[in-house]
This record gives C-alpha cells, structure tokens and sequence, in this order.
C-alpha cells in the first residue's frame, strides 16, 4: 500500500511512528522500474518495506506495490531538463524542511541513488558523470555536431557541468558514505575525487523469475511476429537511455560494415531518433534500423533478438545486458560497462574492449551471426552466470548497508532512542 501525502503539504500534523520501525527518506526524481537506477530503488522499496518505515520524496512513482511506503509528491518543473533539475534539487530540500521542523516528521537516515539532494547519509553511485564527460569529450564537441543541433548539446553539456560540480562537493567529502554498483564505478570515484578506500559494491539484482531462457523460448514466435521479423533475419538489441552514451553511434557505424541486409537493429528507448537519420543514411541502413519504445515486458525485446549488443561509452553497470543474460541471450559488452566486471570474455559473453572501435564490433557480430553453436553455448552459459544475481542477495547487503549507518548515528548521538517512542 503506497501512502501518499499531496495537497495538504504545508499544513501541520501530529504525526507517529509506526510501530518498531525506523524511518528512512529515500530521495528520487521519479521511480520506474523500466530504468535501471530506478528499478533497483524500486525493488528495495518493496522488499523491505515491511521492516522500515520508508518515506518517499518523488514527483513520479510507477508500479509500487507492496509494502508500506508514504511518498511525498514533489511537483515537477515544466522545461528543459537543466530547468527540471534544478528545481528538484531545491524543492525536494525544501519538502522534506517542512515535514521535519512544520510537520514533526523526522527520519532516522536520508538515502538517495545519485546526486539528488545534498545531505543524504546514503547515495548509491550509478554513474561518475566526470568519467563520462572525460570519456565522451568528441560526441559533446559542437565540430562533430550539426549547427541544428547545438542548443540540445548547449543544454546537455551545462547539464553535466553542473552535475560534474555537484558530485566534487558531495563525493569528495570523506564522511559520505557510498555504495557503488561495480567495481569499476568504485575506480572512477578515485580517480576523480580521491575516494581511494574500498567502497562496498552491490550489483543489480535480476528477476529471474520474468528474465530466463524458457520465458524466452516462449515469447519468441510472438515477439517476432509483433515486429515483423521474418525467420531469416539476425536481430541486434539495444535497449536504454541516453543513446550517446549507450554507443548508438558506434553500433550504427559497425551495422555498416555487415553486408548482410538481413541483420536488422532494434533500439528501445526514449530517445528522439532524429539526430541518427543522417548517419543511417551514410552508412546505407535505412529500413533495416527500428526505433521502438520503452515497454514494461521488456523481455519481448529479448525474446525477439538474436544479440544484445552494449557498446556503452560509460555505464556504471548497464542492466539490460545483464537481463539480456538471464534469458539465454548472447551479449556484446563495453569493457567500459561495469556489467562487463561479471562476464568472462568468450565463456558467457563478449567484451568490446574500445566502444568505439567499430571493425571489431562488426567482427564480434558476424562471429555470432555465422557461428549458431556458439551463440548457443555463449547464451546458455550467460544465463547460469546470472542465476548469481538476484534481487534477495542486493536488497540483503542493502540491508546491511541501513542497519549499519543506522547504528552509527545512534551512536554518535550518544543515546539509544526507544524504537516505540513517539517522534523526537
């Protein structure tokens, strides 16, 4: 059951503790499990909303079920994406101000996946944007731009900026704690702000009760049917956000080189397509690349492919292809994806060592398209990898993480607080 509080925000309550549970704010912009971020804050939410009190500040929220959970809506900002942030940033501080010293609404810890606020307890890094930015300075530079397209890459690059200058005050602090979701995002914070001690890595859970080889083997037929791929066509996948950093560029590029009209690309995302009509153009793939929406059963897409291919720039992990592994379905990955850190190159997948390298990109596709034994052997064995990561063993360290800055707050405040006691 999800408990909202709305309209009546700025008005006084007396509000109680539920019984034996500590409260505990998680901040986000939006939850939806069709994000990677998000999901993993989603199922967390669920699975332990039984055991804490969780008070949700978000201006969107889909698909939470269980648990008892209280969101707080904080509205949202017509405009750009800079504009939205922005206001988030600030009134989210605000929000939870007023529910503390108005409202009486005080939580024991703040946690927060990302740079959403300036005072968590907790923050999961899903991504080093100071790693990007170095990583993507050619497709941010407005010589490789269209002039049309210079106000999108204006925005995108204050955008990081601007981030870039958060995550230096927040994560270059040494008292915040930080929990990283790969061993390679754990590096990145070194390198750029000096977190050099070993920092607690969680990796994605996966549903493996939604992502497995029979699921796919079942919803093949239809899920070609839907997107109307004849038997004899070779379907790559691509699915995720932020289409610059997911190496679009760079598997359009490799797409090129297959003289073989018969090997088609499906992108899913949210993306605006647009900016990639003149590179399929150049590199001759009109009609054999379709773009496709975000779908709550993603595991169509899978079942419909014959590769995930993940050529990401920069991923702190990259969900998809870790999903894509759980159906039985062979993976390209970027070294530069910390998904990359749970795949051993040619036993349950295939590691591209540089994203932009797109002969050997084209070399790694042909090599599965051409050889179906091992695309067969590759795809079984991903799928017993990933039986590994599941949902109940990231929320238990999750757990963890909770019960132990819990405890150091009580104890830096130099008392135990009575966990039925009303509200201090």
């Amino acid at each position: 059951m999800i408990r909202e509080k709305t309209g009546d925000n700025m008005a006084p309550v007396a509000a109680t503790r539920t019984m034996d549970k500590r409260r505990i704010a998680v901040v986000s912009p939006f939850l939806d499990p069709r994000y990677g971020t998000e999901s993993r804050v989603l199922e967390c939410l669920a699975r332990l909303g039984e055991e804490y009190e969780f008070h949700v500040y978000s201006s969107r929220i889909e698909d939470l079920d269980p648990g008892r959970i209280t969101w707080h809506r904080v509205p949202e900002m017509p405009g750009p994406h800079l504009v939205k942030y922005l206001w988030w940033l600030a009134a989210n501080h605000v929000w939870r101000w007023w529910d503390r010293h108005v409202r009486g609404l005080r939580c024991e810890m703040t946690y927060t996946p990302g740079i959403n606020c300036l005072d968590a307890d907790l923050v999961t890094v899903h991504i080093v944007f100071a790693e990007y930015v170095a990583r993507a300075a050619d497709d941010l530079s407005f010589r490789r731009a269209p002039v049309r397209g210079w106000p999108r890459l204006l925005h995108r690059r204050l955008y990081y900026r601007l981030i870039v200058a958060l995550e230096r005050v927040i994560y270059s602090r040494k008292s915040q704690r930080l929990l990283v979701i790969s061993r390679k995002t754990a590096q990145d914070l070194a390198r750029h702000y000096g977190r050099s001690e070993p920092l607690p890595v969680v990796y994605h859970g996966l549903n493996l009760a939604r992502f497995n080889p029979r699921q796919r083997v079942e919803l093949r037929p239809m899920a070609r049917r839907d997107l109307n791929l004849p038997d004899e066509h070779f379907a790559i996948l691509l699915v995720g956000n932020d289409w610059v950093k997911k190496g679009l560029v760079y598997l359009i590029e490799a797409l090129g080189r297959l003289a073989d009209p018969n090997v088609c690309l499906l992108v899913a995302g949210r993306d605006d397509p647009a900016p990639y009509q003149l590179l399929l153009r150049r590199n001759g793939l009109e009609g054999r690349v379709v773009f496709l929406p975000i779908r709550h059963d993603v595991e169509s897409y899978y079942a419909a492919a014959d590769v995930y291919v993940g050529p990401s720039l920069e991923d702190a992990f990259a969900l998809p292809p870790a999903e894509a592994m759980a159906c039985g379905l062979p993976v390209i990955a970027s070294r530069l994806a910390g998904v990359s850190e749970v795949i051993t190159h040619g036993e349950d997948g295939l590691i591209l060592e540089d994203p932009r390298d797109s002969a050997t990109l084209a070399r790694l596709i042909s090599q599965l398209r051409d050889q179906p034994e091992f695309r067969c052997r590759l795809g079984q064995q991903a799928a017993r990898t990933a039986q590994q990561y599941t949902w109940e063993n990231n929320v238990a360290r999750m757990r963890e993480m909770f019960e132990e800055i819990l405890r150091d707050k009580v104890q830096a405040a130099g008392h135990t607080v009575p966990r039925e006691d009303p509200l201090r």
